[in-house]
């Protein structure tokens, strides 16, 4: 899982927000998977999500394509998990302006532990400028697992950096879609099923909807690209069945 830059990409799934995307083939993880993180470009760029720490090297290449790694500002975090945040370390250390960036309950209980750096913690609804864009903290616990999870929704391009949800299976993915992701990712919930099932999921998920999202930057997979909000209330029926 070294990954190399010929094996990470990155291409521009709404404006001004970049996917970079690591292909696992079948050799390392059966069935063949992959691993995302969201660039956010303005005046202090964010990254959501790490990605694992083997795959570091090759995330930086991929990100410094864009811009030069130390003009991060933000690096944020949906819930604790090893394809969340474990490069973080290093990434902070290539990023020295850098913060790392979660819920509150996140900051609370594992990232004010895990980093030197202080890390902020954002409440429910929360709003923080990037320069002349703003993202929104949305809570989310347990959906689709972890105490500490949410979301970031860039307001200018209704994108809603979804972390696990719609997670699809298999390594080579186009940047974004517009064909159904809802079946393929719950074939591969049915098969190792990744969610918590917490009592208030339909109630989160319609939440999410009501935003209004018009892309749904998946962490497992394509980007995807069309009616956001009928696909989040799509995942809670297949969830109630």
């Amino acid at each position: 899982m070294s990954g190399s830059s010929a094996e990470t990409s990155i291409d521009e799934v709404a404006d001004g927000v970049y996917r970079v995307h690591t292909p696992v083939p079948p050799g390392l993880l059966p069935g063949g998977f992959s691993f995302n993180q969201y660039l956010v470009v303005d005046a202090e760029p964010l990254l959501f999500h790490t990605g694992p720490r083997k795959l570091f090297p090759a995330v930086r290449r991929a990100v410094e394509r864009v811009l030069p790694l130390e003009r991060l500002r933000w690096v944020g975090v949906s819930h604790v998990e090893a394809d969340e945040c474990g490069a973080l370390e290093p990434l902070l250390a290539a990023a020295p302006g850098a913060r790392p960036l979660g819920s509150r309950v996140g900051a609370l209980v594992s990232l004010g532990d895990l980093c030197d750096r202080e890390p902020r913690g954002l409440a429910d609804g929360e709003r923080l400028s990037l320069g002349s864009r703003e993202v929104t903290w949305l809570d989310a616990p347990h959906v689709p697992h972890g105490w500490d999870c949410g979301f970031l929704l860039d307001e200018r391009t209704r994108t809603l950096l979804c972390g696990d949800l719609f997670t699809q299976p298999g390594a080579e993915h186009p940047p974004v879609v517009e064909a159904d992701v809802l079946g393929p990712s719950e074939a591969f919930r049915r098969a190792m099923d990744y969610f918590a099932h917490a009592p208030h999921t339909r109630a989160v998920l319609e939440r999410l909807a009501a935003t209004a999202p018009t892309t749904l930057a998946c962490m497992h997979g394509s980007a995807w690209r069309g009616d956001g909000a009928a696909l989040l209330r799509g995942l809670a029926d297949a969830l109630g069945a």
